[in-house]
């Protein structure tokens, strides 16, 4: 059977070579490979079958039982476990199983959210290698999957807080669907349109979740004979939506995600060129780069522009086919970024790009990995037509090159540039890695810019592997390493630290890739090598130098030296090291090790005499600098056998170091040396001083270690070493070269047996007797100093430590009695634990010293704690020896994780993307075999809780509440990682805690209090037993929490335990979710079990279940529903008998009504006595108290909500007109019956219960829903008006509450007090708490509420008006069911109090009416409310109280009809025909709030596709209505000077100050809507434009009135709007018709509109050529300008569009500019003395100066760079350095710029000039001296 990955290879089958004995039962999906490179291999077929069969037959005997908890989610992270150790080792038929039994069991409605999140995190990880299972192989239904995310995502009970969701919940859900989509059946495409189209109404916020939607749900991966049941239904639609949309929404970022994993998934079966230049812009656009001088930006874009990493994928998706097109605009989206890219920029844009940088290459490497090297699957292949070509890579690297290498230096870092390099370098070596070098040799050389070596370095470790491997592009990249290494040993600078250490990973990356030897002996052997292979191999001499001269004697012997600082710290008594030390000692001992594993022996040989020396003539201080030799010589030894023979008349410390470092080694080789050993850990381990018995515990741990583990002996890079002669192995060739995961030839440790008696005879010569002497102590038989036991503790905690895989885990009888509670819940599975197997048969017939450890330790631990509790180090030892006791078997958790931290950053850096495949280096592959070991040893969850486990985490707990703070500390960290690994464990632990915190108890310290709050408290990683989610557990302590304020332990005088209360409480909430009550197994869920439980191979024998069997499972499960709704509803009473204790502390009456309202649940009303006390506490002192009880009583009435019947309805009868036959959008004439229409308003009984109203404002907007329903007719709807004797118990307590006036009046005082002032704002809660009122109680409290509405409302202070108006929102929306009498009332009753409350509004409280009134408008039927919206357009601008009430009307008006969005076209309509004659009001304020209400007003017309012209108020129609009223400012040519006084003139003002008052109005309005609307109506604006040209003032200055100011920021706006290509032509007319104005400030400002329009819509203009050569000839016009302003202007735009590349700097353009420049100038005459100078220029000048601005502009248009044109052009120039000003000024100033911008790299520009140029520059450049 061939390994699935390669079956039909012509390699062996096995890696190793081994082939495998007799056929499987069935063929694996994909296993990890590393297994079977393990030294114990063919054990595991046996053990993961025995495993798979276990989970399979236990998994589905748990479900169909019944029972999802413990059954079902112990077997289901089994399996979990299982994919994490074996990878999907599976058959197919089993896979689909497990599949599809977890798609059922994530499907239950009621499922308990945290075992929902498990299954869903099992089920993605099952889903993930889609290659794997095909859509004929599973098929998956989509609308379980919508449900569950309709039910959690947009919950419609979370707000009130009836539910808590984890934050974690929405990815997992979104990545649930991204993992089912490839299976969803082919229909499910058309069926989710029918489903969402009618959300899309794009005023509305159901446009949001209708692009969510598709963006998450549309399958794009169909296979192309399915297409038209795929994207081709609605590719047109969006993308035509996505065109048309101008102003940047939420959800256009949505689509563009969605449009990237189309084209991903179909490259090539779309046509994208049509779209290709309005991507790119919008691309572009959304990099929110910076253009002009003053912008301003629009807020949204920064928002909502789009996501980067989408971005890519989509160029990506796109490059390639038969049109170059893609290629031609990414070369030009480069061209125009380019210079951002330039480290002398820096910006909140430069993140963004940065990321471009890096994604890119990536992306392009992930997508010619897909077409050239994976292999085959069911997915659609890329047609060959649209693959990638190796010209179209070229083409790629080469445009992205340049700021790659600019990048380089970047500000933020060189990390992406490195990554980006990286993967450039694997398409194309040849065009990337040579200018990295370029810049890299200098660097090396330079001493006084460090930051370039590190960032270069930084780039060169990337392209690595490239260089070194020398692919046929790049043959000569290896001859580059050795004078690269050589020169980048400076680096290893004591005083530099990131220079150390980029060093050191530099020569370690390049070792790792090559194996040190010396060929040049090849040259005279061999005569075939090619002339770079010749090259090398002499070059391979200097090997030797390197290793041996350079970095050991010198360098690396000079750094230890260095951080010998003798005196200093032997006196500070610093065990550790620093923080920077020890990361140098990191590095030198990685790089030494690599270099040495790497060496060939001669070499070795050398290096290891120079390393014995060095450590023989030097007696370091052993703290650091001995660590690092002694690490050099580690690494030594592990290499070869020659171990030291000891001299001790050395110091004898240095030589105990020495070799307790040696002997990390393999064992085999110890051996040899059994005697000395074991003589010198005699004489040594009984040492007095400390540091000599630690060193000597050192040695016997490593000798322990050695003998005992499994681990792998070599890491080199190739397999068998470096050691045969150069004739039959030639090194050269495997220069990089990958391992080959088929021949790794590891060469494994296995503990032979010699060693085992080995490890066992050292156990019996020292632990023994340590153990006989602590037993004493610990009997209280012998005395023993403190160190003493120090000292025997220290052996002891070493000996486990060396031995942990060697002794077998403890033993001993599982605890039974684990449930004390009432519910004794047995398992119907079994829950057995996994044993695996790590490499070593346990001896069980020796003693096992771990249990004796156990059972001695327990013994000393009791007598320290009796008798000499201050004893902390022995303490803090025991709880190490405990802690590996309990979990160590060889490695530890946290050295294990950080391992694999730094093997995935390896890999990433060095890994080759293009190829795929597992291509990595030797030592990595090792590395990760070694890891997958490591990782079988940990694996530990789920183990049985034995009787000796439970004895020592008590005596953990014991030590947790200790009364030496560091003692607990320490104890809680074990604590907590014990907890963890044990089944059931908590539940026992529980109790325990508890007693500590009780408050009747005296015997408390406040320490063991303190400990115990911690316990409960749990770290951030593991459990929290305060929290576990389950009632048994919370039931106990939530109250205990509560009542423990009566503890008196507790003091809330000091602040540490306070702290612990609030952290405790504020991650109970954070870490809350709901619990389920109803543990159900559906039916479907069953079958699907029963498949799983009788499915073969593998299986095991285990009869079938029987129906009793069965029956019994449904029982018990019903007893667990029962027992979770007794456990909720006790807990519920012992937080309220807790909370209504006599004299608990405030503190903890607010912590238990906190944990009461965490209570609330959707499916349950919480208990009567809990809705008394909520009621009750609506009046508390507290205002903490007061809001809770808010937010819990509307959650409350939202419970006890009677449903309402509903009703299915037919649009079409209903509006009598036939179904359209494509989509149309819009007002159509079958939904104009929504409309608001004051004929037809039901204004009677009758009326109004004929009437059908829809409360949702998008329905019908763009299609109708397949199933529309409404609310049924009054009588079909729950009783209104009951008595109190109709109502439930409930809802009598409310009831009788509110309906006392005197609860009322207190509750009113309350409700409106101020709580923080000046900050409060309408508050949704109490808006709810209203709402709930009303709606299910209509209006019976409205008798006691009228008089204090009527009070509040005439109270202008903010505090009551804002409690009124949550009141009113409350009533009108609470009315939605009302009949018609009592609706009618109402209005009678609220019309006039609105009236009051809107004359009375002030600053501090328009905003709340405005949000009341809008609140009171949202998903309503207009038709419902006429009374309100003829209120509000009553005469909103009556001008009585003044302009402010005048401007806050407005806005309250503009509230409630933007809720009713397109349903009130007659309103828009009679508000905008009000609104025009005002237009020309004079107070800012109104103006301001006039220009909002246009927007929206005119937000309904749109120009999206598929949509009817609009019924409300169009643009065009109103915009030539004002043009005709600014004819007077149009039509006159001259300025149009400042202010107009802001006063009502008596008598009529002339036309012209009207049209300035309108004006201002419109900018008002054009401003507003630029960030708001969806298109922007750019004909209509056209035609104001010239306006705006001619008043937008020039300079910046604050001293401009509002209306020039506004013109300015107005056309900042304008001119960064997206446009159609239809509206280019269209707005260049504009501009060159304002070239020509007489006014020069509007000639100027068309120019700095036109940078920032052609850059924000680059490549649309592009795309026109007409329109780029009327760009050109417009700036060229405008250089000869006789003004001197606009000449410069057009000279600066004219080196801007250079620069980005939109004009090319051509020979025609040259030549005109040289042509002007040779203008004559007419000669001057003699003049009076006393005639004033002509002041206009002569025309002659002007040309001339044109000419000398555009050579400028050309010079300045590449600031970075020096073209091959430039050095004439600057000779040009300087040619008129002595010109009359203005010229003389233009020519001083660019030359100065040129200085400036190209300073930097000089050196490198200089090579562009001739000698006699450069002397002419240096004449120009330096300024002239003084004392000439």
């Amino acid at each position: 059977m061939e390994a699935p990955e390669r079956a039909g290879g012509g390699e062996p089958p096995e890696p190793g070579g081994r082939a495998r004995v007799g056929p499987r039962a069935f063929v694996p999906q994909k296993e990890i490979v590393y297994n079977k490179l393990l030294p114990y291999a063919e054990r595991l077929d046996a053990e993961s079958d025995l495993q798979l069969a276990q989970i399979k037959s236990n998994l589905g005997r748990a479900v169909q039982l019944q029972e999802l908890w413990p059954g079902g989610l112990f077997w289901t992270r089994k399996l979990s476990t299982y994919i994490r150790l074996y990878g999907r080792k599976f058959s197919k038929e089993d896979h689909v199983l497990f599949i599809k039994l977890l798609y059922e069991l994530v499907s239950i409605p009621k499922l308990e959210i945290s075992m929902m999140q498990g299954f869903a995190r099992l089920l993605i990880n099952l889903l993930k290698k889609k290659e794997l299972l095909s859509r004929d192989d599973l098929e998956l239904p989509w609308r379980p999957l919508y449900d569950m995310v309709e039910r959690i995502l947009y919950s419609k009970t979370e707000h009130l807080r009836l539910n808590s969701f984890p934050n974690s919940i929405e990815n997992v859900l979104k990545t649930l669907v991204k993992s089912c989509r490839p299976y969803f059946p082919a229909d499910a495409t058309a069926e989710m349109l029918e489903e969402w189209r009618p959300l899309m109404c794009p005023f509305d916020v159901t446009m949001q979740k209708a692009i969510s939607y598709f963006e998450i749900f549309l399958p794009t991966s169909l296979p192309p004979e399915l297409h038209h049941k795929g994207f081709k239904l609605w590719f047109d639609e969006l993308i035509g939506l996505w065109v048309s949309v101008q102003n940047l929404p939420q959800w256009e970022g949505q689509l563009v995600n969605l449009f990237a994993r189309l084209a991903t998934d179909n490259i090539g079966y779309i046509d994208w060129d049509p779209y290709v230049p309005k991507i790119f812009t919008r691309i572009l656009r959304s990099l929110n780069l910076p253009v002009g001088s003053s912008q301003v930006l629009v807020p949204r874009f920064l928002t909502n522009a789009y996501d980067i990493g989408h971005a890519v994928i989509w160029i990506t998706a796109m490059m390639g086919g038969p049109s170059k097109l893609v290629q031609k605009h990414l070369a030009g989206l480069f061209n125009s970024i380019t210079s951002f890219y330039h480290p002398s920029n820096n910006g909140r844009w430069l993140n963004k790009l940065m990321k471009l940088l890096q994604r890119l290459p990536n992306s392009v490497v992930r997508r010619l990995h897909r077409e050239r090297f994976k292999k085959p699957s069911w997915l659609t292949p890329v047609p060959e037509s649209h693959k990638l070509t190796d010209g179209d890579v070229t083409a790629f690297v080469q445009c992205i090159i340049q700021p790659v290498l600019l990048a380089m230096f970047s500000k933020t870092g060189s990390l992406e540039a490195a990554q980006a390099l990286q993967n450039l370098a694997l398409m194309r070596p040849e065009l990337v890695i040579p200018p990295v070098l370029e810049r890299t040799y200098p660097a090396l050389e330079t001493l006084t810019e460090p930051h370039q070596l590190t960032a270069t370095l930084n780039c060169v470790i990337g392209v690595a592997r490239s260089l070194v491997s020398g692919s046929k592009w790049f043959p000569e990249g290896p001859t580059h390493m050795l004078p690269l290494l050589m020169r980048a040993l400076p680096g290893v600078d004591p005083n530099d630290f990131s220079k150390c250490m980029i060093t050191f990973q530099f020569i370690g990356t390049f070792s790792t890739l090559v194996p040190l030897v010396d060929c040049s002996s090849v040259l005279q052997e061999r005569n075939d090598l090619t002339e770079i292979e010749k090259e090398l191999c002499s070059a391979t001499a200097e090997f030797e130098d390197f290793v041996c001269y350079n970095l050991w004697t010198g360098k690396c012997f000079g750094l230890i030296e260095s951080s010998t600082l003798e005196q200093t710290r032997e006196e500070t008594e610093t065990e550790k090291m620093t923080h920077l030390e020890s990361l140098v000692e990191l590095g030198l001992s990685s790089t030494f090790s690599t270099i040495l594993t790497q060496c060939s022996k001669d070499i070795f040989m050398v290096a290891l005499q120079k390393v014995f020396n060095f450590s023989v003539s030097h007696i370091f201080e052993t703290r650091v600098a001995g660590r690092m030799v002694a690490d050099m010589c580690r690494a030594a030894v592990k290499c070869d056998d020659v171990l030291n023979e000891e001299e001790l008349d050395k110091e004898l410390l240095w030589n105990l170091q020495l070799l307790s470092e040696i002997t990390r080694v393999d064992g085999k080789k110890l051996l040899l040396y059994r005697e000395q050993l074991v003589k010198i850990l005699q004489r040594t381990l009984h040492l007095t001083c400390k540091q000599g018995y630690t060193l000597s515990c050192n040695l016997l741990h490593h000798l322990l270690r050695s003998t005992t583990l499994i681990y792998p002996t070599e890491y080199c890079s190739v397999p068998g070493g470096f050691n045969k002669p150069p004739s039959e192995y030639f090194p050269i060739k495997d220069w990089g070269k990958p391992g080959d995961l088929w021949n790794l030839g590891i060469q494994w440790h296995v503990p032979s047996p010699e060693e085992v008696s080995f490890a066992f005879y050292l156990l019996d010569s020292f632990l023994q007797p340590e153990l006989i002497r602590l037993q004493c102590c610990g009997n209280g038989e012998l005395e023993m100093s403190r160190d003493d036991i120090l000292q025997s503790l220290t052996i002891v905690h070493n000996c486990l430590l060396g031995s942990g895989n060697l002794l077998p885990p403890l033993k001993g009888e599982p605890v039974t009695n684990l449930r004390k509670l009432p519910s004794k819940v047995p398992s119907m599975v079994s829950l057995e634990e996994t044993k695996l197997y790590t490499g070593l048969e346990h001896d069980l017939s020796r003693e096992n010293h771990r249990e004796v450890i156990a059972s001695v330790i327990r013994k000393l631990l009791s007598h320290i704690l009796d008798n000499s509790e201050d004893d902390t180090k022995s303490l803090f030892l025991i709880i190490k020896i405990i802690g590996d006791l309990l979990q160590f078997q060889g490695s530890h958790k946290h050295e294990f994780d950080s391992r694999w931290k730094s093997f995935n950053l390896v890999k990433k850096s060095m890994e080759n993307r293009l190829h795929g495949k597992k291509q990595h280096i030797r030592a990595l592959l090792i590395d990760r075999v070694m890891l997958q070991h490591e990782l079988r040893t940990l694996t530990v969850e789920g183990c049985e809780y034995k009787k000796i486990h439970q004895d020592m985490i008590r005596d953990l707990l014991r030590l947790s509440t200790s009364s030496y703070s560091q003692v607990r500390n320490k104890a809680q960290q074990t604590f907590f990682a014990a907890l963890g690994a044990y089944n059931f464990c908590c539940r026992d632990i529980i109790p325990r805690v508890l007693e500590f915190l009780r408050p009747d108890r005296k015997d408390i310290t406040q320490q063991q209090f303190k400990g115990a709050l911690y316990c409960l408290l749990g770290n951030h990683s593991g459990v929290c037993l305060a929290n576990l989610h389950d009632w048994d557990c919370i039931v106990q302590t939530w109250p205990a929490l509560v009542s423990s304020g009566l503890s008196q332990a507790m003091s809330l005088e000091k602040p540490s335990i306070v702290r612990l209360f609030d952290d405790l409480a504020e991650k109970i909430h954070r870490q809350y979710e709901t619990i389920g009550l109803d543990f159900t197994i559906p039916k479907s869920c069953a079958a699907i079990a029963e498949l799983l439980q009788q499915s073969k191979n593998p299986s095991i024998s285990q009869t079938l279940l029987s129906p009793e069997k069965i029956k019994e499972g449904q029982k018990r499960q019903q007893d667990k529903n029962a027992d979770a709704l007794r456990n909720y509803e006790c807990l519920v009473n012992t937080l309220l008998d807790g909370v209504e204790q006599r004299n608990l502390p405030w503190k903890f009456e607010h912590i238990g009504i906190g944990l009461l309202s965490l209570l609330l649940r959707d499916d349950r009303v919480l208990p009567l006595r809990a809705i008394r006390f909520f009621v009750e506490n609506l009046n508390h002192d507290a205002i903490v108290v007061r809001k809770m009880a808010i937010s819990a009583v509307a959650g409350i009435l939202k419970q006890l909500k009677r449903t309402h019947k509903k009703l299915t309805i037919n649009p079409y009868e209903i509006s009598g007109c036939p179904k359209p036959t494509q989509i149309l959008a819009g007002d159509r004439p079958d939904n104009h019956w929504l409309h608001y229409d004051s004929k037809n308003i039901p204004r009677t009984k009758k009326e109004w219960e004929s009437s059908c109203f829809v409360e949702k404002t998008h329905w019908g907007y763009y299609s109708w829903p397949k199933n529309m329903v409404v609310y049924a007719g009054v009588e079909e709807q729950p009783k209104l008006g009951r008595s109190r004797e109709d109502m439930t118990e409930a809802e009598q307590i409310i009831y009788d509450r509110f309906s006392d006036p005197k609860f009322i009046e207190q509750l009113i005082t309350f409700l409106s007090l101020e709580d923080r002032k000046g900050r409060d704002k309408f508050s949704p809660r109490r808006f709810c708490l209203f709402k709930g009122i009303f709606r299910n109680f209509d209006d019976a409290f409205l008798p006691v509420l009228k008089p204090h509405l009527e009070r509040l409302v005439a109270d202008s202070h903010e505090s009551t008006q804002r409690c009124v108006a949550e009141i009113i929102a409350g009533l009108i929306r609470g009315s939605k069911h009302w009949t018609f009498e009592k609706v009618e009332k109402l209005w009678e009753l609220l019309c006039p109090l609105l009236r009051t409350a809107l004359s009375n509004m002030t600053v501090e409280t328009y905003n709340d009416w405005g949000t009341c009134i809008a609140t009171s408008c949202e998903s309503r039927d207009p038709r419902k409310l006429h009374w309100l919206f003829e209120l509000l357009l009553e005469s909103p601008l009556s001008g009585e109280g003044g302009s402010f009430v005048d401007a806050c009307r407005l806005y309250v008006l503009q509230g409630g009809l933007a809720q009713q969005e397109w349903r009130v076209p007659e309103l828009l309509h009679r508000l905008l025909k009000y609104l025009e004659p005002k237009l020309t009001q004079v107070y800012k304020n109104v103006r301001e709030r006039i220009g909002s209400v246009l927007t929206y007003i005119f937000m309904i017309d749109v120009s999206l596709p598929n949509t009817a012209p609009t019924t409300s108020p169009c643009i065009p129609e109103f915009t030539a209505r004002v043009l005709e009223k600014l004819k007077p400012l149009t039509d006159v040519d001259e300025e149009i000077q400042n202010h107009v006084m802001e006063e009502n003139g008596i008598g009529e003002e002339d036309e012209r100050t009207q049209g300035i008052k309108l004006l201002k109005t419109i900018l008002k309005w054009l401003m507003a809507s630029a960030g708001r609307s969806f298109s922007t109506a750019v004909k209509e604006q056209l035609q104001l434009l010239p306006l705006f040209f001619k008043i937008a003032p020039v300079e910046n200055d604050n001293s401009y009135d509002e209306l020039k100011r506004d013109a300015k920021l107005c056309l900042s706006l304008m001119s960064q709007g997206l446009l159609y290509p239809q509206q280019v032509p269209l707005i260049l007319q504009v501009l060159s018709q304002t070239a020509r104005s007489s006014s020069w400030h509007a000639r100027y400002t068309v120019l700095t509109y036109l940078q920032t329009m052609v850059f924000y819509n680059l490549f649309i203009f592009l795309n026109n050529e007409d329109a780029v050569k009327d760009i050109r000839w417009l700036i060229i016009c405008l250089l000869e300008d006789e003004q001197l302003e606009v000449r410069e202007m057009a000279a600066t735009t004219l080196s801007g569009l250079l620069q980005c590349n939109f004009l090319t700097m051509d020979s025609a353009m040259q030549t005109h500019f040289e042509q002007l420049c040779k203008t004559k100038l007419p000669k001057k005459r003699k003049r009076d003395p006393c005639s004033v100078g002509d002041t206009i220029p002569s025309a002659e000048l002007v040309r001339r100066h044109a000419g000398v601005l555009g050579l400028g502009a050309c010079v300045l248009s590449s600031p970075y760079d020096v073209p091959t044109w430039m050095p004439q052009l600057l000779m040009n120039l300087s040619a008129h350095l002595n010109d009359p000003q203005p010229i003389e000024m233009t020519v001083k100033k660019t030359l100065s710029n040129f200085r400036r911008t190209h300073h930097d790299n000089w050196q490198e520009h200089k090579q562009q000039f001739t000698d006699d140029q450069l002397l002419v520059l240096t004449d120009l450049l330096v300024s002239p001296c003084y004392y000439a």
